[in-house]
């Protein structure tokens, strides 16, 4: 019997790996459509008085079978067809079609969570260990000169494989690194003193520019450079995996569109919009559903065509920003006057603006305090 070699058995991992998260979001099919068919039954219960009976087993599979292998992601409608109980997921959904719900339109809202379940377990399945303490690094410390030097230092990876072996040992690594930001703050400051450098240097350009709705809510670094990109993710905190990822989900997100896609994707602000991704997801929030918004209302097409990545760029923030479910045009963020006046490089601050917009040594003032260190283990 040969040994696997290390490309076989990277392949076997690989193939389970995207096994385990196809059946994954099959689990999340089940539950939403069974969320679904109880609140068939409710409806008719309390209308009726009594449930409709369902149609056969064999009527369902063979009325139904086309449609989902339509409506649903291949891999997904494959593996959910091949389940022992296929029979009764069909009658489910013929329930439904003959209560009056258009699977047309259900079906590929439910294939769009589902394919999300699926996406989020294979790219943790395939995160490198240091990838989740990028995450981990960037969900407790400000951005500054502290969370750049550690992601920027050649110790990185052993830094990161030290975390996790404290981690398994029941540490609460996100303390650890809460606790000693201050002090290491104090050493970047005293070392730059020492050299000569100004302890508290100027905004960037970029940082100034930067301030609105495109970045309401994020956390700057002082000295944000998109005029670099690898630096500006860096700065942000965004892992290489983490930016191919968000880079194919809005290719994904607009079909048809693919000039415009890699033009979103090549736009000097695109480590803002990926920063974006990124808190939404720790939010818990369906990013990919957000970003099918840009293919739905295609707006940002109408002006010149020399300002086609600017509009692309607002329309991508605004789509990522508006509430799950929410139309176009029902709500937009408002510009905080207070702090734009706050941060203007031409502009002096008011009292009144210093004081709604306090700043921490090593971030931008205009940026919001940072969250409370989160306890815990990483995701």
């Amino acid at each position: 019997m040969t040994t696997p070699t290390p490309e076989e058995r990277a392949g076997e991992a690989f193939t389970e790996s995207a096994a385990e998260a196809v059946q994954t979001a099959v689990m999340a099919y089940r539950l939403v459509m069974a969320i679904a068919d109880a609140a068939r039954r409710h409806q008719q219960r309390k209308q009726k008085g009594t449930e409709e009976d369902l149609p056969t087993a064999k009527e369902a599979v063979n009325e139904i079978s086309a449609d989902v292998e339509r409506l649903l992601p291949s891999d997904i409608s494959g593996a959910l067809m091949a389940e022992a109980d296929w029979p009764q997921l069909a009658q489910q959904l013929l329930a439904l079609r003959t209560a009056g719900v258009d699977l047309d339109q259900v079906l590929p809202r439910v294939g769009e969570i589902v394919a999300n379940v699926r996406d989020q377990v294979a790219a943790k399945a395939k995160e490198e260990p240091a990838d989740q303490w990028v995450r981990a690094v960037r969900e407790t410390l400000p951005a500054g000169p502290v969370r750049e030097a550690i992601l920027t230092s050649p110790a990185w990876p052993e830094m990161a494989a030290t975390m996790a072996r404290l981690e398994e040992r029941g540490v609460n690594v996100r303390e650890v690194l809460a606790a000693a930001h201050n002090e290491v703050l104090s050493v970047d400051q005293t070392v730059a003193k020492g050299l000569g450098a100004s302890a508290e240097p100027g905004m960037s350009r970029d940082a100034q520019l930067s301030y609105g709705p495109l970045t309401t809510g994020l956390d700057l670094p002082r000295d944000l450079d998109l005029s670099d990109r690898e630096r500006a993710l860096t700065q942000l905190a965004i892992s290489p995996q983490e930016n191919q990822r968000y880079t194919r989900w809005v290719r994904e997100a607009m079909p048809g569109f693919e000039r415009e896609a890699d033009l979103l994707v090549a736009s000097r602000q695109w480590p803002l919009l990926a920063c974006r991704m990124a808190q939404r997801e720790t939010d818990g929030e369906p990013v990919r559903e957000h970003l099918a918004r840009l293919a739905k209302d295609t707006s940002w097409q109408a002006g010149p065509d020399a300002q086609l990545g600017t509009r692309l760029v607002q329309a991508a923030s605004d789509a990522l920003r508006r509430p799950a479910g929410e139309a176009p045009g029902e709500s937009r963020v408002t510009v905080n006057t207070a702090a734009a006046r706050a941060t203007s490089p031409s502009v002096g601050p008011t009292k009144a603006a210093k004081a709604a917009v306090p700043a921490e040594a090593g971030t931008a003032p205009h940026r919001q305090a940072a969250p409370a260190p989160k306890s815990g283990r990483t995701r």
